[in-house]
């Protein structure tokens, strides 16, 4: 019996749906167990970001800060970064991101932190590094993106661990409208970015851009 093309196609469709859904669980369930995702990064790998304003790729070089490379690794590969909104923009400076959209998953990276990388790139235009609070022992999710040179930061402690390869253009597109976070600026509140997820900057700052998926290119 010849099967109709287009109940072929559903069927296609579904399957494709039930992979996904089943994809996006055991990523899920991974990120919830922050100490099981301690895969070593290679030497040297690139990640394609998709983003609200277009694609860019990071090539990142593990040598240049090992700590900070293999958590982006392990971050990325198991979908950390989908969804997630370039939250801190600041116009002349860098674009952060690096906050979970789901605050349940947040929760339990907030403490999460990596061991120290000594600092041996400068933190050049298209560089990324972790952001940090008082201390580079203080690293986990956070990253950002350097929108010009900040040399500043390097006798800080922030330690690069890649390079805007291809689209730096694109990340110059960010918007950068609300600059920066609470009490500061008027900016996203990180506090409540943690607690209540892309929930709440959907609903106050609704004009941010996002990463709609980062992925680990072969």
């Amino acid at each position: 019996m010849i099967r109709p093309v287009a109940s072929l196609l559903t069927v296609a469709l579904a399957l494709a749906v039930v992979s996904v859904g089943a994809e996006q669980a055991a990523s899920r369930k991974a990120l919830m167990n922050p100490a099981g995702l301690k895969a070593q990064a290679p030497a040297a790998y690139k990640v394609k970001f998709d983003t609200s304003v277009g694609e860019f790729v990071i090539q990142v070089t593990r040598d240049w800060a090992p700590n900070g490379a293999d958590r982006f690794f392990n971050l990325v590969k198991n979908g950390f970064y989908d969804d997630a909104r370039f939250f801190r923009a600041i116009p002349n400076f860098m674009v952060q991101f690096g906050i979970h959209a789901d605050p349940a998953v947040s929760a339990v990276w907030r403490n999460a932190q990596i061991p120290v990388d000594p600092v041996k790139q400068s933190n050049k235009r298209g560089f990324i590094t972790y952001a940090m609070g008082a201390s580079p022992s203080t690293r986990t999710t956070q990253v950002f993106i350097n929108f010009r040179n900040n040399t500043n930061l390097d006798a800080m402690g922030f330690a690069p661990f890649g390079e805007v390869v291809t689209g730096l253009d694109i990340v110059d597109k960010i918007n950068t409208m609300y600059g920066e976070g609470a009490p500061r600026g008027k900016g996203p509140d990180q506090g409540r970015v943690q607690a209540e997820g892309n929930a709440y900057l959907l609903k106050s700052f609704p004009k941010l851009d996002y990463i709609r998926k980062a992925t680990v290119e072969p």
